[in-house]
């Protein structure tokens, strides 16, 4: 047959795309339909919708260097604001299913370190000064070549780091992976899953690898509407509440209507910074800039790395289509960020959920966009879907970015641990930027040392260089007396 049904459904006679939404997003060129983008907007949506009330709980957790502290319900309407616009802004440009939110280890990076410093607005006037660097770097064209240089075996390797970080990430979320002193980390509650929440996970999990294992359309949505209605279910019987009333309670957002649905946001953090360094000195910006610079640049990078190949986007070089304007439009959301105080905005690893449902253009990012901007008045709503049950779409989407690992040739060592250091450091130091980190170097030195020096492209000692000093900033900061 000369064409296939889903095309016959999408095209015209002439076989051209019917309308102009399909021929500027490249829809059917791409192999999707208006349906997949829908609800892989939806499903990326979902599984990120918990950043609305996460990122707020991190910023509003310490207070700045003046003894100030954020407030949370401003937070929050900063966050759904600046990730809806940036969703549909990168969509529009780059015409990518990559969404946009406030950057995990970035906001813990400003609560936790920066603010020890400086002010919160000063704080958030540092995230802007990074992304008009990242811009600059993304419009002279060196992001690029950066990017260009990375062996394709790294590149492989950080869309399985990601992967299992994901699904760690997942496990963490659900309480089915816990900490403790011995073991450092186990399993659920003293070895055993003993919370409602987590069992929850795991049938929510069930359901939806079932799903996908048998290609059922938007199995993943499938399973998210499922595992939410379970939850709405478990908590009207047993009144589970809070973890922190109850140990075994919801993580994050507990899955019951507790008043209004409806909720005006507070949007007085916007424009909120001041560039009044002078208390903290040169030194100190020049490297708090450094390490935002390395955690914004890297992280994001291998994020475009790991979601293009897991949407067949990338070519054998692993690039993608609009790569230059991708990277700027990147930079802009830590522009958008610092500005709105909300934190460096990025493309998010959670957007691999869309991917896996269908999404291949940048409509659905217009679909993720809309339900964050929604998502300003309506965060009751959006908290209704417990982490618990989001987890299990980052685990499955995990399991399917690891199968990209057979594209390596793991029998060579000077291969083998650069890789595996890449993959394994994402999840166990809970950074992309830290697994990107330590493949660099090893892939740099090993095969340095291995007689293979001049193989080895000029800008990957310059990046492995810069991440030496990365990891190695602590004891600088303290010679140097930042």
């Amino acid at each position: 047959m000369a064409e296939t049904q889903q095309q016959a459904e999408t095209n015209s006679g002439s076989g051209q795309p019917r309308s102009a939404i399909d021929r500027y997003f490249e829809i059917t060129e791409r192999g999707s339909t208006l349906g997949r983008e829908v609800r892989g907007g939806i499903v990326t949506f979902v599984t990120m919708a918990y950043i609305v009330v996460l990122n707020p709980i991190i910023l509003t957790t310490t207070t700045d260097v003046a003894g100030n502290s954020l407030d949370f319900g401003q937070v929050g309407a900063v966050t759904a604001l600046t990730a809806g616009v940036m969703t549909i802004l990168f969509g529009l440009i780059s015409r990518l299913p990559f969404a946009f939110a406030a950057g995990l280890g970035i906001n813990a990076f400003l609560a936790f370190t920066v603010v020890g410093h400086v002010t919160w607005p000063e704080a958030m006037a540092l995230v802007l000064i990074n992304g008009v660097l990242i811009v600059l770097l993304a419009a002279t064209g060196l992001r690029r070549m950066i990017f260009a240089a990375v062996p394709m075996e790294l590149k492989i390797a950080i869309t399985v780091g990601i992967g299992l970080f994901i699904a760690f990430i997942g496990f963490v979320n659900s309480g089915f992976v816990t900490s403790s002193e011995s073991p450092p980390v186990g399993l659920g509650v003293f070895g055993s899953v003993a919370t409602v929440p987590t069992l929850i996970f795991i049938v929510t999990l069930i359901i939806t690898g079932v799903l996908v294992a048998r290609k059922v359309r938007g199995g993943l949505l499938i399973g998210l509407v499922a595992g939410t209605v379970l939850a709405v279910i478990a908590e009207a019987i047993w009144h589970l509440g809070s973890k922190v009333d109850n140990p075994g309670g919801w993580g994050l957002t507990i899955p019951a209507f507790t008043g209004s649905p409806v909720s005006m946001p507070d949007f007085s953090l916007v424009g909120a910074v001041s560039f009044d360094f002078g208390k903290v000195g040169m030194i100190s910006v020049v490297m708090l800039v450094f390490s935002l610079l390395f955690m914004n640049f890297f992280d994001a990078m291998g994020t475009f790395t790991g979601l293009s190949r897991e949407a067949g986007l990338a070519d054998k070089d692993g690039n993608f289509p609009r790569v230059k304007s991708a990277l700027v439009v990147e930079g802009l959301g830590a522009v958008a960020g610092g500005f709105t105080s909300s934190s460096s905005n990025t493309v998010f690893i959670e957007s691999g959920s869309g991917i896996g449902e269908g999404a291949r253009t940048g409509f659905a990012n217009l679909v993720t966009g809309a339900l964050f901007l929604l998502a300003m008045f309506l965060t009751p709503v959006a908290e209704i879907v417990p982490t618990e049950v989001a987890a299990a779409a980052l685990v499955v989407v995990g399991a399917m970015m690891m199968t990209q690992i057979k594209g390596i040739d793991m029998s060579r060592f000077d291969v083998a641990l650069p890789v595996f250091l890449t993959v394994t450091v994402m999840p166990f130091t809970y950074s992309i930027a830290n697994g990107i980190g330590a493949g660099f170097i090893a892939w740099v030195l090993v095969r340095a040392f291995s007689g293979k020096a001049r193989e080895i492209h000029w800008l990957l000692w310059v990046v492995a260089a810069g991440f030496v000093i990365y990891f190695g900033r602590g004891p600088l900061e303290a010679l140097l007396g930042a």
